[in-house]
Protein backbone atom coordinates (compact mmCIF):
# COMPACT_ATOMS: atom_id res chain seq x y z
CA UNK A 1 0.00 0.00 0.00
CA UNK A 2 2.78 2.85 0.89
CA UNK A 3 6.30 3.33 2.86
CA UNK A 4 7.73 5.04 5.66
CA UNK A 5 10.99 6.00 6.79
CA UNK A 6 10.15 2.80 9.37
CA UNK A 7 7.57 0.33 8.02
CA UNK A 8 6.04 -1.12 5.20
CA UNK A 9 2.22 -0.96 5.05
CA UNK A 10 0.44 -3.52 3.54
CA UNK A 11 -2.65 -5.36 3.39
CA UNK A 12 -3.55 -7.80 6.09
CA UNK A 13 -3.41 -11.63 4.71
CA UNK A 14 -4.20 -15.36 5.60
CA UNK A 15 -0.40 -16.08 6.92
CA UNK A 16 -0.58 -12.82 9.08
CA UNK A 17 -3.13 -14.56 11.53
CA UNK A 18 -0.04 -15.65 13.67
CA UNK A 19 1.07 -12.01 13.61
CA UNK A 20 -1.83 -10.65 14.80
CA UNK A 21 -2.62 -13.29 17.48
CA UNK A 22 0.82 -12.21 18.92
CA UNK A 23 -0.35 -8.82 19.09
CA UNK A 24 -4.13 -9.30 20.15
CA UNK A 25 -3.92 -12.23 22.60
CA UNK A 26 -1.88 -9.97 24.97
CA UNK A 27 -3.81 -8.19 27.44
CA UNK A 28 -1.48 -5.58 28.07
CA UNK A 29 -2.12 -4.66 24.33
CA UNK A 30 -5.74 -5.52 24.53
CA UNK A 31 -6.37 -3.13 28.20
CA UNK A 32 -7.02 -0.24 25.74
CA UNK A 33 -8.68 -2.01 22.46
CA UNK A 34 -12.75 -2.87 22.33
CA UNK A 35 -13.60 -4.53 25.70
CA UNK A 36 -10.63 -4.63 27.11
CA UNK A 37 -10.12 -8.55 26.53
CA UNK A 38 -7.67 -10.54 24.40
CA UNK A 39 -8.62 -12.48 21.26
CA UNK A 40 -8.06 -16.05 20.49
CA UNK A 41 -6.96 -17.60 17.39
CA UNK A 42 -10.06 -18.16 16.19
CA UNK A 43 -11.53 -14.45 16.84
CA UNK A 44 -7.84 -13.13 14.55
CA UNK A 45 -8.70 -15.73 12.00
CA UNK A 46 -12.30 -14.08 11.70
CA UNK A 47 -10.58 -10.59 11.76
CA UNK A 48 -8.51 -11.44 8.65
CA UNK A 49 -11.64 -12.57 6.86
CA UNK A 50 -13.92 -9.27 7.72
CA UNK A 51 -10.55 -7.31 6.95
CA UNK A 52 -10.50 -8.80 3.64
CA UNK A 53 -14.09 -8.38 3.02
CA UNK A 54 -13.50 -4.80 3.63
CA UNK A 55 -11.04 -4.04 1.15
CA UNK A 56 -13.36 -5.90 -1.47
CA UNK A 57 -16.63 -3.65 -0.17
CA UNK A 58 -14.86 -0.64 0.71
CA UNK A 59 -11.37 -0.33 -0.55
CA UNK A 60 -9.45 -0.57 2.73
CA UNK A 61 -9.57 -1.82 6.41
CA UNK A 62 -6.58 -3.20 8.75
CA UNK A 63 -3.26 -3.26 7.01
CA UNK A 64 -0.21 -4.89 8.66
CA UNK A 65 2.97 -2.76 9.84
CA UNK A 66 6.51 -4.16 9.07
CA UNK A 67 9.46 -3.05 10.00
CA UNK A 68 11.01 -2.01 7.15
CA UNK A 69 14.37 -3.50 7.91
CA UNK A 70 13.10 -6.63 9.37
CA UNK A 71 10.46 -7.19 7.16
CA UNK A 72 8.66 -8.43 10.54
CA UNK A 73 4.71 -8.13 11.10
CA UNK A 74 4.79 -5.48 14.68
CA UNK A 75 1.31 -4.35 14.24
CA UNK A 76 -1.79 -3.00 12.82
CA UNK A 77 -3.03 -0.17 11.54
CA UNK A 78 -5.89 0.97 9.30
CA UNK A 79 -9.42 2.28 8.60
CA UNK A 80 -12.64 0.37 10.13
CA UNK A 81 -16.20 1.27 10.58
CA UNK A 82 -17.00 -0.68 13.60
CA UNK A 83 -20.86 -1.55 14.85
CA UNK A 84 -21.25 -0.15 10.75
CA UNK A 85 -20.73 3.62 12.01
CA UNK A 86 -20.71 6.17 8.96
CA UNK A 87 -17.53 7.97 9.45
CA UNK A 88 -14.00 5.74 9.05
CA UNK A 89 -11.90 5.14 12.48
CA UNK A 90 -8.61 4.67 12.81
CA UNK A 91 -7.29 1.86 14.98
CA UNK A 92 -4.13 0.30 15.44
CA UNK A 93 -2.39 -1.41 18.12
CA UNK A 94 1.21 -3.12 18.39
CA UNK A 95 3.53 -6.00 19.46
CA UNK A 96 4.90 -4.74 23.22
CA UNK A 97 8.25 -4.85 22.26
CA UNK A 98 7.39 -1.88 19.94
CA UNK A 99 6.12 0.62 21.81
CA UNK A 100 7.54 3.60 22.94
CA UNK A 101 9.62 3.95 19.64
CA UNK A 102 7.35 6.09 17.09
CA UNK A 103 5.82 3.67 15.39
CA UNK A 104 2.19 4.13 16.27
CA UNK A 105 2.55 7.66 15.46
CA UNK A 106 4.44 6.76 11.74
CA UNK A 107 1.95 4.56 10.78
CA UNK A 108 -0.84 6.41 11.94
CA UNK A 109 0.24 9.81 9.91
CA UNK A 110 0.96 8.00 7.10
CA UNK A 111 -2.33 5.98 7.28
CA UNK A 112 -4.43 9.85 7.84
CA UNK A 113 -2.52 10.48 4.55
CA UNK A 114 -3.00 7.67 2.57
CA UNK A 115 -6.69 8.13 3.85
CA UNK A 116 -7.00 11.51 2.18
CA UNK A 117 -4.66 11.43 -1.33
CA UNK A 118 -5.36 7.61 -2.27
CA UNK A 119 -9.10 6.85 -1.08
CA UNK A 120 -10.13 10.66 -1.13
CA UNK A 121 -11.09 10.57 2.39
CA UNK A 122 -12.41 13.83 4.09
CA UNK A 123 -12.63 13.05 7.47
CA UNK A 124 -11.16 10.08 10.48
CA UNK A 125 -12.36 9.49 13.83
CA UNK A 126 -10.53 7.97 16.57
CA UNK A 127 -11.79 7.28 19.70
CA UNK A 128 -9.85 6.39 22.97
CA UNK A 129 -10.33 6.30 26.89
CA UNK A 130 -9.58 9.22 28.45
CA UNK A 131 -7.03 7.72 30.45
CA UNK A 132 -5.27 6.55 27.77
CA UNK A 133 -2.79 9.20 27.35
CA UNK A 134 -0.36 7.49 25.23
CA UNK A 135 -3.22 7.03 22.37
CA UNK A 136 -3.58 10.45 23.24
CA UNK A 137 -0.15 11.95 22.30
CA UNK A 138 0.05 9.58 19.45
CA UNK A 139 -3.39 10.71 17.66
CA UNK A 140 -2.12 14.25 18.50
CA UNK A 141 1.08 14.53 16.72
CA UNK A 142 -0.71 12.55 13.95
CA UNK A 143 -2.48 15.68 13.22
CA UNK A 144 -5.48 15.04 14.85
CA UNK A 145 -7.79 17.33 16.77
CA UNK A 146 -9.32 16.87 20.21
CA UNK A 147 -13.15 16.35 19.68
CA UNK A 148 -15.35 15.71 22.65
CA UNK A 149 -15.89 13.80 25.02
CA UNK A 150 -18.88 11.29 25.43
CA UNK A 151 -20.66 9.59 27.95
CA UNK A 152 -21.59 5.64 27.33
CA UNK A 153 -24.18 3.76 27.93
CA UNK A 154 -22.44 1.76 30.92
CA UNK A 155 -21.22 5.63 32.03
CA UNK A 156 -17.95 5.26 30.85
CA UNK A 157 -16.31 8.21 28.94
CA UNK A 158 -14.93 7.99 25.15
CA UNK A 159 -12.73 10.85 24.03
CA UNK A 160 -13.18 11.58 20.12
CA UNK A 161 -10.68 12.85 18.21
CA UNK A 162 -10.91 14.05 14.68
CA UNK A 163 -9.27 14.11 11.72
CA UNK A 164 -9.29 16.32 8.11
CA UNK A 165 -6.50 16.93 5.68
CA UNK A 166 -7.42 20.45 6.12
CA UNK A 167 -7.43 20.75 10.09
CA UNK A 168 -3.80 18.90 9.83
CA UNK A 169 -0.43 20.32 9.56
CA UNK A 170 0.58 16.52 8.77
CA UNK A 171 -1.60 15.94 6.47
CA UNK A 172 0.45 15.11 2.89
Amino acid sequence: MFETKRLLVRHVETADVDAMYAVYSDGEVMRWVGDGQPLDRGQCEQWVVVTQRNYASRGYGMSALLERRTRYVIGFCGLVHPGGQSKPEIKYALRRESWGQGFATEAVSAMLAYAASSLGIAQVIATAAPENTASHRVLRKSGMQLGELRQNEDDSLTQFFVWRPSLSTNAL
